[in-house]
């Protein structure tokens, strides 16, 4: 069932409200966004091979404290292919609408305090 008018209003609204007030929920819970980092996956391809070199090398000369290095090393290398791409998360929050972001400075108040004023009237004339 679509979402009327206000209530799609009302959806923007908390939207761009989370992305100012918790950005690092949001860049936390978003999807990835921006190109991928070329660079930080060829280190990381390569650091893992120095680790798996290590790693066999201990293997092979009964060293297991170089072994546990190699595959530390190897482990720091996977981390560094599937990190995330670092783009700039400011540029990818919508900016709030000057309508809505000049009301809510005027009054004072944010939407979550205009949503749960109206709340505390409803529940008070339903008293």
């Amino acid at each position: 069932m679509p979402l009327s008018e206000q209530e799609q209003r009302a959806l923007d609204e908390m939207e761009r409200s989370l992305y100012q007030n918790d950005a690092d929920f949001v860049s936390a819970v978003s999807p990835r966004k921006g190109k991928p980092n070329y660079r930080m996956m060829v280190v990381g391809v390569l650091v893992g091979v120095a680790g798996i070199i290590a790693l066999l090398t201990g293997v092979i000369i009964q060293q297991p404290l170089v072994g546990v290095l190699g595959f530390v090393v190897m482990f720091v290398g996977v981390l560094l292919f599937v990190a995330p791409p670092r783009a700039g998360d400011a540029d990818e929050m919508p900016e709030p609408s000057s309508a809505s972001s000049g009301r809510s400075a005027k009054r004072g108040t944010s939407f979550m305090d205009t949503i749960n004023q109206r709340w505390d009237r409803r529940q008070d004339g339903n008293s």
